[in-house]
This record gives structure tokens, C-alpha cells and sequence, in this order.
């Protein structure tokens, strides 16, 4: 089981490596194709602290403000749909975290 367990996770090592590698050079294929440098193309995510400490930030270049987080927000908060994956999540977590603190109260009860 160790030995299957250790090749399994040479092999998920060796992909992971491989999509890595595999993206770097579809940007670098991307820029080639291009023809011409531009940094707004290479950077979908743009993060920027002014002096006056307001951040500005833009996502695929929409910029993105504060207003429109708070709007988003305000719009979910009404909504309020229920989300089964979400209640399972939280359930399983609940469950795993009470498992793990009564194996571990069982483990310090032994020593």
C-alpha cells in the first residue's frame, strides 16, 4: 500500500509539473503570436496600492471598485438561496472536525 501510495504520488507530482510547464508555454506561444509586448495582455489580474492607500484592482480589465463588491454583496445577502453543495460542505466539515477532536482527546486520555 506505501508503494502504491508513493507511486501515486510521484506520478500526480509529475503532472502537476507537466500542466505547469504546459501553461508556460502556451504564454510564451501567446506573446510569440501576438507579435508585440504588452503587460496588460500577461497580467489578467491587476492589484495596485495608491499613496493615499485606496487600492485599485481590475479583473480581465474591468476594473474593479469597491461600490460594485458592496452591491454584489448586498445582492446575495437578499437572495438568499440555498446552496446544497454548500450545507453538504459545511456538514462534512462539522463532522470531520468533531472525528479528529474526539481522536485526539482519545489519544491524550492514553498518555
Amino acid at each position: 500500500m506505501v508503494k502504491f501510495t508513493l507511486k501515486m504520488f510521484v506520478w500526480i507530482c509529475f503532472f502537476f509539473i507537466g500542466i505547469l510547464v504546459g501553461m508556460q508555454q502556451a504564454n510564451k506561444g501567446m506573446l510569440e503570436m501576438k507579435g508585440y509586448e504588452d503587460e496588460t495582455f500577461t497580467t489578467p489580474v491587476y492589484w495596485q496600492e495608491r499613496e493615499d492607500g485606496k487600492v485599485e484592482a481590475a479583473f480581465l480589465g474591468n476594473e474593479v471598485t469597491q461600490f460594485d463588491l458592496e452591491e454584489k454583496r448586498k445582492k446575495l445577502e437578499e437572495t438568499e438561496t440555498y446552496n446544497f453543495f454548500s450545507s453538504i460542505g459545511k456538514a462534512f466539515a462539522e463532522m470531520v472536525t468533531a472525528i479528529f477532536q474526539s481522536l485526539i482527546q482519545w489519544i491524550s486520555s492514553l498518555i
